[in-house]
């Protein structure tokens, strides 16, 4: 779904990405949005304006993130100024992001690998009981480092640690995700052994989860629709690394707004992953880009967003 504010003839874009796991759909977003009420709002009042709409409902984070989203880019073209610069971070050290690599036949792995050519780094997604296999598929193609992601999909401890040993010697870099997001305990004594980082995700959402999974995993994956947007991501990044952990920048399948959104953070993170808007064949937007990893911000103000013509 994708919303505008508009005052002042400057319209702000935002988006709320939401696929089917998340539990928000259009018709949720959709009520949520008519709760929303910004007539009359000064932007400049941005905290208060978010803290008001974070308390209409809870849950509800993509619909959320989509108002943060334009809010940010209004008031960023109000004041003439992208994002990065108003938060003061270089564009140019913005790490590199991964290319997805998705579960599929060998044929169509191969395949996909063999287009992510010039990527320095793809992130893999595993968690069936084909996992050595799949990794063993992409090796016949490339011997770039590779981030695997679970998804959950490991069930014990033990074998856990048996595969990041195995997926270490192989060129992986770290392991998101490896156990249900519940298993705390689990997740903490696997990061103690295990010989490469491990990143939460779905056991990390929003800003409170941080402290609760200190010491459980190396590092959290922030994504931007289920943090409820770019304010809280930033703080969750401040608070990461104030706590010792490394973070990833992740993303959902946007499109080039809610990645471009998100890249304007991305000199603040550790690792990148934002190739969302190279997975969809019907982008309204053009702005941040992603070629061989090497992220691009937009010059313009905001979130550097414009609408495609066609």
């Amino acid at each position: 779904m994708i919303i505008e504010v508009e005052q002042d003839g400057i319209v702000g874009y935002g988006e709320a990405s939401m696929p089917p796991y998340i539990g928000e759909n259009q018709a949720t977003a959709e009520a949520f949005l008519a709760k929303v009420d910004l007539s009359g709002a000064d932007a400049f009042q941005l905290e208060g304006l978010l803290d008001g709409i974070d308390r209409l409902d809870s849950g509800n984070n993509a619909a959320k993130a989509a108002v943060d989203i334009a809010l940010h880019d209004w008031l960023g073209k109000k004041m003439g100024i992208p994002w990065h610069r108003i938060w003061g971070l270089d564009p140019q050290t913005a790490p590199p992001s991964s290319m997805t690599i998705g579960i599929d036949t060998a044929e169509n792995i191969r395949a996909r690998v063999r287009e992510a050519a010039g990527f320095p780094v793809l992130k893999v997604k595993l968690g069936t009981d084909r996992d050595r296999e799949i990794v063993r598929t992409i090796r016949e193609v490339t011997d770039v480092p590779l981030r695997v992601d679970i998804n959950q999909g490991w069930k014990v401890k033990e074998y856990a640690l048996e595969m990041a040993e195995w997926l270490a010697a192989d060129g992986v870099e770290l392991i998101e995700q490896p156990m249900a997001k519940e298993l705390l305990d689990d997740h903490a004594w696997l990061t103690e052994r295990s010989p490469i980082p491990i990143v939460a995700d779905e056991s990390v959402i929003r800003l409170g989860d941080i402290r609760r999974v200190q010491g459980a995993f190396t590092g959290i994956n922030v994504k931007l629709m289920k943090c409820a947007g770019m304010r809280e991501a930033y703080r969750m990044i401040l608070l990461a690394h104030a706590l010792g952990m490394k973070v990833m920048l992740g993303c959902m399948t946007e499109t080039s707004c809610g990645i471009s959104a998100a890249a304007q953070l991305a000199p603040m993170a550790d690792w990148v992953d934002l190739d969302g808007a190279l997975l969809i064949a019907n982008d309204p937007f053009r702005g941040a880009t992603v070629r061989g990893g090497k992220i691009t911000l937009p010059e313009g103000p905001g979130i550097g967003v414009e609408r495609n013509s066609s």
